[in-house]
């Protein structure tokens, strides 16, 4: 599974105060410890409260390419600072994340063209996040419609059917593993699917094991990817024991250990 680490995000006190102070030093720390523990990629948001998001995503983006060239998922909701961040970033970036809104669509889809950047795509447009997977599925199948129109690779599309908490949504849950099931006959190449997965246990207590207990339930629904924290041993191990159990992997009694080592 591709793993996209979550922690570089203003929105965490630590990342917002080292963009305030402009400290590189914990950016490139909470990098290095993330793609250490497992991570394929790092998304990188500089938060709702950065006063200049242009600067910052720079600074933010370039700090983190004086110690690793890993792929970066560039998480912005502004066109200008999505294209200054995919220029800086490079190749194998991702755009984080784009809409069933055909105007956005068509705003970030030319980018992903331009950059040739994989799109993270949520299932939801202007009436908010359906109740179903059936209006989700039409929703993803849109957006499908929208790359081809746009001569994006449908192999570089992730489609997120957008999980909610919990514990004031619990009938998505449900409704989100059937759309990762469904999202595999929508085209062939079918597009890959991802889950922002710490968004099912916000509010919620006993947080690490529902996002242990729903990565391992999307994975056998034939999840692809996840917007996760892989500094959590745990949900790392469930991931990594989950995947042997699908066959992804080949037993050994050593095999957390093997992961690691790949």
């Amino acid at each position: 599974m591709l793993i996209i680490g979550e922690k570089i995000n203003g929105m965490f006190k630590n990342v917002k105060e080292a963009i305030q102070t402009k400290n590189k030093s914990i950016i490139q720390d909470i990098a290095k410890k993330q793609l250490a523990a497992g991570a394929n990629v790092l998304d990188v948001n500089v938060g709702p409260a950065s006063a200049e998001p242009l600067k910052d995503m720079e600074w933010m983006i370039k700090s983190i390419r004086e110690i690793s060239n890993a792929p970066l998922a560039v998480d912005t909701t502004k066109k200008d600072v999505m294209e200054l961040g995919l220029s800086i970033a490079g190749p194998d970036s991702f755009i984080n994340s784009a809409s069933g809104q055909k105007e956005k669509l068509d705003i970030l889809l030319p980018l992903a063209k331009k950059y040739k950047s994989k799109v993270i795509a949520l299932t939801m447009n202007k009436s908010g996040v359906p109740a179903n997977a059936e209006a989700r599925l039409e929703i993803a199948a849109n957006i499908v419609a929208s790359c081809m129109e746009h001569e994006v690779e449908i192999e570089n599309l992730y489609i997120d059917a957008v999980i909610l908490p919990v514990n004031v949504a619990q009938e998505h849950a449900n409704a989100v593993l059937e759309t990762i099931r469904q999202c595999k006959l929508i085209c062939d190449p079918a597009p890959k699917t991802i889950l922002g997965l710490s968004n099912v246990s916000q509010g919620a207590l006993d947080r690490p094991l529902i996002d242990r207990t729903f990565l391992a339930m999307a994975l056998a629904a034939g999840l692809d990817a996840a917007i996760l924290n892989p500094l959590d041993t745990e949900l790392m191990n469930v991931m990594i024991t989950a995947e042997l159990l699908l066959g992804k992997n080949i037993y050994c009694d050593s095999y957390l250990e093997a992961y690691g080592k790949k």
